[in-house]
């Protein structure tokens, strides 16, 4: 005799079902991460139990040795299971760096490579958003149309007279130079009292931190913060060994570690001049690859705002070589427990502050 069970599967099309034979006699057993943590962990009872029950057949056996000689089993049993699963978490985290490198080098030589599709997509003031990673502590949106020609034409203009090398973030709080990034950039301060008179730049800037807002619940103000800042790269022809770019980075801390009050927890990256040959972001732990589009923005944030702990890699990105044309790009990095009496600057290590 067999017996039939009709499953219903969410992911197929037309509201259709598929149906799985099971024959009689025959246990089916569902089995997931809770299932095999359960069954683990009930193993282990189990086998702290049968210690304890042993000891109860000895004449000399006390309830308050017994109780301890169980609590030692199941604190040496769980020390055992955390270990092991600790050298599996290394293990595989070695095994994808190794393919994020692979993927890294791929992408940003294959020009012909498509960008990669948002997992979901939304609206936000009537700009369509691609969510392309949606984690507690990493989140990946791709906003379109985010700022406009005449706004990049402004950041342009104050940019031009103070451009310099770029700095790379130096683990302290600050910048220093380094091969890793070959690019120039120049800080803009916004001029706040401008904005009710309609400042381009003060508009663009109080549309990031609305955004930021609207992701994340911290009310985050201006005051304190990092100015913009205005980066541009330049691609010299197939043939630079040394190509503009900007090598994998975390823009903040992303080892899980507690947020430290002061760090950058968020970014936003907005293009307004792309490159005819490379100049894509990509996110290589997150395998997001994003190809811009002009005055679209990139934002990704690298905290949980619910346990403060940081990203562990997911948001780690690069900007892959410039090759032809010019990449011109606005960031803003968004800190958190800044404000007019502890300016970022005051969490900054750069010995010429002039130059961050």
């Amino acid at each position: 005799m067999v017996k039939y069970l009709s499953i219903y599967t969410p992911h197929t099309h037309n509201n259709t079902h598929k149906v799985v034979f099971v024959h009689e006699g025959i246990k089916v057993e569902h089995t997931d991460s809770k299932s095999i943590a359960a069954k683990s962990a009930s193993k282990l009872l189990d086998e702290c139990k049968s210690t304890a029950k042993r000891q109860l057949t000895k004449d000399d056996a006390d309830a308050i040795t017994i109780l301890e000689s169980l609590s030692d089993c199941v604190r040496k049993g769980i020390a055992d299971e955390i270990e092991r699963a600790n050298e599996e978490i290394v293990f595989q985290a070695k095994i994808r760096k190794e393919i994020a490198d692979s993927w890294e080098n791929y992408t940003c030589a294959d020009e012909t490579v498509n960008a990669t599709e948002p997992k979901s997509e939304t609206k936000w003031r009537q700009r369509d958003v691609g969510i392309m990673l949606d984690r507690p502590a990493s989140k990946i949106h791709v906003i379109e149309d985010f700022l406009t020609a005449e706004e990049c034409k402004a950041v342009e203009e104050m940019a031009t007279p103070h451009l310099h090398d770029a700095q790379v973030a130096d683990g302290s709080g600050g910048g220093e130079l380094s091969d890793n990034r070959k690019a120039k950039q120049a800080a803009i301060a916004v001029n706040w009292d401008k904005e009710k008179d309609g400042d381009l730049i003060a508009r663009l800037s109080r549309r990031v931190y609305d955004y930021v807002n609207h992701v994340l619940p911290f009310d985050i103000k201006e005051n304190g913060q990092e100015s913009l800042m205005s980066i541009q790269y330049f691609g010299r022809g197939p043939e630079d060994e040394t190509p503009d770019r900007y090598m994998p980075h975390c823009d903040g801390e992303c080892t899980g570690l507690d947020f430290k009050p002061g760090n950058r927890m968020a970014t936003i990256v907005m293009y307004c001049d792309l490159p005819k040959v490379g100049g894509a972001t990509n996110f290589r732990n997150s395998g997001v690859h994003i190809k811009p589009k002009q005055y679209s923005a990139t934002f990704f944030s690298y905290i949980d705002p619910v346990t403060m702990k940081m990203d562990t890699g997911f948001t780690e990105h690069s900007g892959c070589p410039v090759i032809e044309g010019e990449k011109k790009i606005v960031t803003q990095w968004v800190r958190l427990g800044v404000d007019d009496e502890n300016p970022w600057t005051s969490f900054n290590t750069c010995k010429y502050l002039t130059q961050c």
